[in-house]
């Protein structure tokens, strides 16, 4: 139980540590800025979109051919329900290690158990995310099981079956925007995803020592179709815009929409996924909260034939969906290398 609780960033930052171990050490190259630069002060922020607004289609095309991340507001998720997730997060991570471990990850399982974690990736080389997180398996309904989440927290597992079929409902509203977009017949995207298999992630970054050598999540593009996160008020997103880092500022009642790779792969790379990392501080935690709407692993995903012309030849080879996650886990995400090497080389 112990050596468990000593896992945990968190149990390891309430110890006082003024150093950082070495395991949290990230290579020189991906350490974020000790301080934000002039520049970056300067430097454009992620769009916001009023999903109730007219223009909104436009508005989503725009941050989709340019960012691969936008928040989007007018959204229709009550502000109460996404309170109730972040509430439910932070009472479990500050539930004591003895409840939290009763849900633990079970490690013979594979990377990315559902359950309580600190450690994703199947990689022992790999330099640790200074980060805890709870992972739950929200859909198909037939991987959701709520007796797998924690039963300490008053309406904790109510919530989180709330949210799962609101944020579905959300990610295929704007999937179906981003088709049209595209000139797609709107169910296009969704029709290539095919069954969606959705996780939710709460992840808990602690106050860190020495936050300008660690990353509480290292620089990658996300798996799948589409993922919709929500942060707190603290801030420490950030994304890769024209090679410099952008702070993506919280918005209140906001949810920030952030292209992944499978969309990219289907749309022919009109549209990119977003690279993003999370830094760390040394006075707060952070808490966000981010759902995936990923394929099944047995789907295979192909670029759309409508996007594909001599002018602009196919990108990407297709792909099972469950070997692309299989390479992510084994390699690591490293940026964008594992879209990269779908490349068709010319």
């Amino acid at each position: 139980m112990e050596t468990a609780a000593a896992a945990r960033v968190q149990a390891l930052a309430e110890t006082g540590v003024s150093r950082l171990p070495a395991q949290y050490m990230q290579q020189p190259e991906h350490r974020p800025s000790p301080s934000p630069s002039p520049v970056a002060a300067a430097a454009p922020s992620v769009p916001v979109v009023d999903l109730s607004s007219p223009a909104a289609a436009d508005a989503v095309r725009a941050a989709c051919a340019d960012w691969g991340a936008f928040h989007v507001v007018g959204h229709g998720v009550p502000a109460e329900l996404l309170d109730a997730v972040r509430g439910a997060g932070l009472a479990f991570f500050r539930a004591p290690m003895e409840d939290k471990l009763r849900f633990a990850c079970d490690p013979a399982r594979g990377a990315a158990a559902e359950g309580y974690g600190s450690r994703m990736l199947a990689n022992d080389d790999s330099v640790l995310d200074w980060r805890d997180y709870f992972d739950h398996h929200t859909l198909p309904e037939s991987r959701r099981d709520p007796a797998h989440w924690p039963d300490f927290v008053p309406g904790y597992r109510d919530t989180i079956v709330k949210y799962s079929d609101s944020m579905k409902d959300l990610a295929q509203r704007l999937l179906r925007i981003i088709s049209g977009s595209l000139n797609l017949p709107p169910s296009y995207i969704e029709e290539a995803v095919g069954e969606v298999y959705q996780n939710i992630t709460v992840s808990y970054y602690s106050p860190c020592p020495q936050p300008d050598l660690a990353l509480g999540l290292q620089s990658h593009s996300d798996m799948g179709a589409i993922t919709l996160l929500i942060q707190d008020d603290v801030g420490g997103l950030e994304v890769l815009k024209d090679g410099m880092w952008i702070p993506v500022a919280p918005v209140p009642d906001g949810i920030l929409v952030i292209l992944a790779d499978q969309t990219e792969i289907i749309t022919n790379g009109r549209y990119k996924s977003s690279v993003h990392r999370a830094v760390v501080n040394a006075e707060r935690a952070r808490l966000s909260v981010a759902t995936f709407y990923d394929p099944s692993k047995l789907r295979k995903i192909c670029t759309a034939p409508q996007l594909v012309s001599k002018d602009e030849p196919q990108k990407y080879r297709d792909v099972v969906y469950g070997d692309y996650v299989s390479s992510w886990y084994s390699k690591g995400p490293e940026g964008k290398r594992n879209i990269d090497a779908l490349l068709i080389q010319e």
